[in-house]
């Protein structure tokens, strides 16, 4: 039997970008913590280098049930089934709290209380990156299904407050969203810093603007590297360019390993709710220059250059007087080094186990005031 402090929680994930970082991190620290957790994964398979860490964390299960992701399958054709599937798992391993990182799937009759993470969403995504709403009646579909998830569960949060007031301005909301940051542990320096740019991320989607990097790279004094997926879901991938290496698809300890070495961190994004690989790269002790959006000056401010994602030449002087500048570089990334500290992992853990706490006591509080009002004759 579990000490009362302890308590059986049930993650849902992705493996397909940042959220597989997120949600793997917090599941080990609360295995290390004592809870139990049943970490699914939605949408494609984890790559064998996404699961060996993973591997013999005690209190820590993997399911892998092959649904597809709620932004893949916008129509909702695999909701039925999603349903069937999930709700079986929960049956199985009687989760105190069920804690989704997606939304449509909360309004599914769970044995628990839910807590839904808004991490983004296709609707805040296009209007920032293509303006405007949609057309296709798929996305509006998709856009109902998130409005229902956030108003059937029973908290819901988001990783800065910029992106909680995006959400509660594009959807009804029924509760105030919390909001808890994300966390990161600082890494220690096991590599000398070399003169390079890095930047991670998907190079087909819009919303990281990687294109903006390429398109400077030949005029930079420093070489740049790409870490991320080339090939975007349609097939169309990269093309050579100067002064800019691609390193494709990495390992958790392989990006870490180019982190380390970087001294300066490149994210030229029109659109972040977070930035988990901003965090990651300050807390490897690199100089971050970032897209000047509202979430990123909430947390960045005073630890980061800042440049209009747009404005290609403001972003390439940017690079050029951290890579000339030693002071400065220097300065920036102790600045960022800093930062990093309000961001930590057990502060994230710390979080989120009391939230799970508020939920489950009351939930206790509503079954007995559910069974006292049942005996009450009326």
């Amino acid at each position: 039997m579990m000490a009362p402090s302890t308590r059986r929680i049930l993650i849902t994930a992705d493996a397909v970008g940042g959220v597989w970082t997120y949600a793997t991190e917090l599941s080990r620290a609360l295995c290390e913590r004592g809870d139990q957790v049943t970490l699914v994964v939605m949408g494609p398979a984890p790559r064998t280098d996404q699961l060996a860490p993973l591997h013999d964390i005690p209190g820590l299960s993997i399911e892998n049930p092959d649904l597809a992701l709620e932004w893949m399958d916008p129509e909702g054709s695999d909701i039925a089934n999603a349903r069937d599937r999930l709700l079986s798992i929960a049956q199985r391993v009687h989760p105190d709290v069920v804690h989704l990182n997606s939304y449509r799937e909360a309004v599914f009759d769970w044995p628990a209380p839910i807590l839904v993470v808004a991490h983004s969403c296709v609707r805040s995504w296009w209007r920032t990156c293509r303006g405007g709403e949609p057309d296709d009646p798929r996305w509006r579909r998709y856009a109902q299904a998130v409005a229902a998830g956030l108003a059937a569960a029973d908290m819901w949060c988001a990783p800065s407050e910029s992106f909680r007031y995006t959400i509660e301005a594009l959807y009804p909301v029924r509760t105030p969203g919390r909001v808890i940051h994300n966390g990161a542990k600082p890494q220690p320096a096991t590599h000398q810093k070399e003169p390079f740019i890095l930047a991670a991320g998907r190079l087909w989607d819009e919303a990281k603007n990687l294109s903006a990097l390429a398109a400077i790279a030949p005029n930079l004094d420093w070489q740049v590297r790409v870490a991320g997926p080339v090939a975007s879901p349609g097939g169309s991938g990269r093309s050579d360019v100067a002064n800019l290496t691609w390193l494709g698809v990495l390992s958790r300890s392989e990006l870490t390993a180019e982190m380390q070495r970087a001294a300066i961190f490149a994210a030229p994004a029109v659109y972040e709710p977070f930035g988990l690989s901003g965090l990651e790269a300050a807390a490897c002790g690199c100089a971050l220059v970032l897209g000047d959006l509202p979430s990123l000056r909430e947390l960045w401010q005073g630890a980061a250059l800042f440049v209009a994602p747009h404005d290609r030449r403001a972003f390439c002087k940017a690079l050029q007087r951290l890579a000339r500048e030693h002071g400065l570089r220097k300065q920036m990334q102790r600045a960022a080094l800093m930062r990093v500290r309000r961001y930590s992992l057990d502060g994230m853990v710390d979080a989120y186990r009391e939230l799970y706490r508020t939920m489950a006591n009351q939930a206790v509080k509503k079954v007995a005031h559910s069974v006292v009002s049942e005996g009450v004759p009326a």
